[in-house]
């Protein structure tokens, strides 16, 4: 089914992949929400959490966690999504969505 050039193509794009990946972790993005500051890298894990002394309801703490959490994840979201299309693109230009 698959050609010896398709097979090399997955394994280059598979390599990309991984490389994309490993500079993702370099990428820091963060989310606030009315003080609270959430870190998170490219790859959309979770890296940090600042919360100031200002701020004591607990209820109020968890609500703008996930506000600036879901801020973080959505730009780290974005990245991800350009930085793997783009990894692909070179490889696989005829694939749909990466050669666009």
């Amino acid at each position: 089914m698959f050609g010896k050039n398709m097979m090399g193509k997955l394994q280059e794009m598979q390599k990309q992949i991984e490389e994309t990946k490993a500079r993702l972790n370099n990428v820091t993005v963060y989310g606030e929400a009315e003080g609270i500051r959430v870190t998170v890298n490219g790859n959309r894990r979770l890296t940090d959490i600042s919360i100031p002394e200002t701020i004591t309801d607990r209820e109020d703490i968890q609500d703008l966690v996930l506000t600036a959490a879901n801020r973080a994840l959505e730009q780290a979201d974005r990245i991800n999504e350009a930085e793997m299309a783009n990894s692909a693109r070179g490889i696989m230009p005829n694939f749909p969505g990466f050669g666009q």
